[in-house]
């Protein structure tokens, strides 16, 4: 079978010379840092907490007992934050 003959005079890419200069990007592979995983860990614990605590002494603490429903927000809103912000962590 015949091969096809490639031509090195036509560039494929006009718009760009073989001598130009690039500069690198920087790539954060240091991580996050300490302190960002310590705080995504608070969130998911805190959260878990507070709707264990609402769960079993809600009614008896006063704050609480006038948020009714909203203590599942809280809750669960403290849990979510921990939760996305698990997406930035490397």
């Amino acid at each position: 079978m015949p091969k096809a003959k490639v031509s090195q005079s036509s560039n494929q890419f006009s718009g760009q010379s073989s001598s130009a200069s690039r500069t690198p990007v920087k790539i954060n592979t240091g991580g996050t840092p300490k302190w960002y995983k310590g705080l995504m860990f608070f969130f998911i614990l805190a959260g878990l907490l507070y709707l264990v605590l609402n769960y079993l002494a809600g009614p008896s603490i006063p704050l609480m007992r006038d948020l009714q429903a909203w203590n599942y927000g809280i809750g669960f809103g403290l849990f979510i934050i921990g939760l996305l912000m698990t997406m930035g962590w490397r």
